[in-house]
């Protein structure tokens, strides 16, 4: 694993990705809302669709708040398109396959060993400003009130 995730009070390394249609998504951009950027290591995976379809089926929670949900996994555009059509996740999907898992050695949660993101969160406030973080080992999920209550507190 990388070293050093970025925690509360930390800057938000900066990424740009593509999306599902190729489009570049630049996270500085975004400045002006608060983003939650979510990490998982494989599309079409059962803990990840599981994690994601709670996401999707949440949405208006995150909306409510003003945060858009980003998430991110080292599979390429294509995969992640076809994983978006069958499941209509409602957020952007986004690849760092190339150079890969560069945008998760910046968030500190690239595996090494295994060449993939773990599952890691950060909820970025609208000044680019890490405010809160969970990072989990493969296998374990993130719960889903812990993001609402970081949410809750942007």
């Amino acid at each position: 694993m990388s070293d050093g995730a970025p925690v509360a009070g930390d800057p938000a390394p900066d990424l740009t990705l593509p999306d599902t249609h190729g489009t570049p998504t630049h996270l500085a951009d975004l400045r002006g809302e608060p983003v939650l950027v979510v990490f998982f290591p494989f599309a079409f995976s059962g803990l990840c669709t599981d994690e994601l379809g709670e996401l999707r089926d949440n949405l208006g929670e995150f909306e409510a708040a003003g945060v858009q949900v980003l998430a991110v996994s080292t599979d390429p555009v294509f995969a992640l398109k076809a994983w978006q059509e069958v499941e209509g996740f409602g957020f952007d999907l986004l690849s760092d396959f190339w150079p890969h898992g560069a945008a998760a050695r910046a968030f500190g949660v690239f595996d090494d060993e295994s060449g993939h993101a773990l599952r890691g969160s950060f909820l970025v406030d609208a000044d680019g400003i890490v405010r809160w973080s969970v990072v989990r080992p493969r296998g374990r999920r993130r719960d889903l009130d812990a993001y609402l209550q970081a949410i809750a507190q942007v």
